[in-house]
């Protein structure tokens, strides 16, 4: 069985930085992709960021194109968010999930709380 744990999250200022951990554990972790997603208090769980496990191909919500980036050591086993220029609207839960085959993320880890105060 695979986790996930995230970490890295906090409270900081609008206009700040933090970067997301997630680590991998478990049996023998070769995802096909990763990515980070989000959920705000009374809003649905939306796409944030993906990389490729093989390539480190990249894909952003637009919402954050050009502010956050996503890369991941595969020695590590490790995906990382680093979120620069952040914003009020950027406060919610984030999860990390692994997909190893089909088209649904198929593990999650708990989520880290972040929060940009304004």
């Amino acid at each position: 069985q695979v986790q996930l744990v995230e970490s890295g999250g906090g409270l900081v200022q609008a206009g700040g930085s933090l970067r997301l951990s997630c680590a991998a554990s478990g049996r023998t972790f070769s995802p096909y992709d990763m990515a980070w997603f989000r959920q705000a208090p009374g809003k649905e769980r939306e796409f944030v960021a993906s990389i490729t496990w093989s390539y480190s191909s990249t894909n952003y919500a637009d919402s954050v194109k050009g502010r956050f980036t996503i890369s991941r050591d595969k020695e590590k086993y490790t995906m990382y968010l680093q979120m620069n220029n952040l914003k009020p609207e950027d406060t919610a839960v984030y999860y990390c999930a692994a997909r190893t085959s089909g088209y649904t993320y198929n593990y999650w880890g708990q989520g880290t709380q972040v929060t940009v105060s304004s």
